[in-house]
């Protein structure tokens, strides 16, 4: 008892205040064990910001798209590219070569 009593004397008074000591363990409760937590809200906010960036980006490939979408739609040329591109069709006088790499 003598020692515990040593090691709260070395203590300073503000620190072994009652109200010091509430705050303190509120501080310690509210970092980490409330269902809540700071480090919580962290990794939420972070989620919401990756999330945020991909609808950013998932409604500029929808814009994109759409725009060629359109031009397929109205533009004979536009789609017999992109049938030959895509699809690799040909016109039957022609040959196709395909040409893959290593890292494709």
């Amino acid at each position: 008892m003598i020692s515990i009593q040593k090691i709260i004397q070395k203590i300073p008074k503000q620190l072994r205040n009652k109200y010091s000591i509430a705050i303190f363990l509120f501080i310690i409760w509210i970092v980490f064990f409330d269902n809540y937590n700071l480090i919580k809200q962290y990794k939420i906010k972070k989620n919401i910001k990756e999330l945020e960036e991909n609808k950013l980006f998932y409604s500029n490939e929808i814009e994109k798209d759409s725009i060629e979408y359109k031009e397929l739609l109205n533009n004979e040329e536009e789609r017999e590219r992109f049938a030959r591109e895509k699809f690799l069709m040909k016109k039957e006088n022609e040959d196709i070569y395909i040409i893959r790499r290593d890292n494709e």
